[in-house]
């Protein structure tokens, strides 16, 4: 297993943190004479404050499983996972605990509930009883931030999947929540419906001190977070930084995911015989990378 890089696992005693998973252990219901299949072995996890953690793996290797614990979907078989020091299997606290995490799924159609997109929005805050008036602001503002103030009045089934999502995800700004939670939210999406939402959730986390943790399998969506969480097998078995986690192709290899393509054309430049910089993640980054590579070479 690699070294992990950076960070302190072990729930509660982290500063300032969010979220916590402490020896947390799920196993789905087993069929009839079969064993129960254990999905999340023992995870030791604190996210802090106001970060973007983008959590990465295979299909299979429990991310999305852990994602479900955060806002107490599901609830542990062993362990415990706090929000804000709450715990999530105390039912006395569930409304509190999903006032503080929202959740954006893959298919933003089966979180649409209302005919126009305003009121889609404003579903969750009258549920939860604000005034009216905090309401009208909490929708005009979620709206805005995801640019869709144009679009208040239409029907949310007439527009595309990219748009659906962003309707989505001011519904569970509205809420104002401390945290949300991305559960693979661009799957369903073309690539500039991709790239539109990975930039929200950017802007989230750093205009709005949003914490975030992103569900992925696309490498390059976690390029812009604070940290990377790879699991296999229901265990976390590499953490840190983008730069260190890409860093190390073979390990991400071994655990059967690859590295962005800005990652994977700098190696293959490299093999090749130039002699370029493999820790350059962006765009940009990369077109330096290239261009001060060439210039070496005359």
């Amino acid at each position: 297993m690699p070294e992990m890089a950076g960070h302190t696992n072990g729930g509660s005693g982290a500063r300032d943190t969010v979220l916590a998973a402490e020896k947390l252990i799920y196993s789905y219901k087993a069929r009839e004479g079969e064993l129960p299949e254990r999905v999340l072995d023992g995870i030791d996890l604190d996210v802090e404050r106001g970060a973007f953690v983008a959590v990465l793996g295979h299909n299979g290797s429990g991310k999305s499983t852990l994602a479900k614990h955060f806002n107490a979907v599901l609830l542990p078989v062993g362990g415990r996972v706090l929000v804000g020091g709450m715990d999530t299997s105390d039912e006395r606290r569930a409304l509190d605990i999903r006032r503080a995490v929202g959740m954006v799924f893959q298919n933003p159609d089966n979180q649409i509930v209302a005919s126009v997109v305003e009121e889609d929005v404003a579903f969750a805050p009258e549920n939860l009883g604000c005034p009216s008036g905090d309401i009208r602001r909490r929708v005009d503002e979620a709206l805005r931030v995801v640019g869709m103030s144009e679009y208040a009045g239409h029907s949310p089934h007439l527009l595309s999947g990219g748009q659906k999502q962003r309707v989505a995800i001011a519904g569970v700004l509205a809420m104002e929540p401390e945290c949300i939670v991305f559960d693979e939210p661009t799957a369903m999406l073309d690539p500039r419906g991709r790239e539109s939402i990975i930039r929200i959730i950017r802007r989230l986390c750093g205009e709005l001190g949003v914490t975030v943790v992103l569900i992925t399998h696309h490498m390059d969506e976690a390029i812009g977070a604070d940290r990377l969480i790879v699991m296999s097998d229901g265990r976390i078995v590499m953490d840190g930084t983008p730069r260190e986690i890409f860093g190390q192709p073979d390990a991400l290899s071994a655990y059967g995911l690859d590295t962005p393509e800005t990652v994977s054309l700098l190696r293959g430049l490299r093999e090749d015989g130039f002699d370029v910089r493999l820790d350059a993640l962006t765009v940009d980054e990369c077109a330096d990378a290239i261009l001060a590579a060439l210039s070496e070479c005359h």
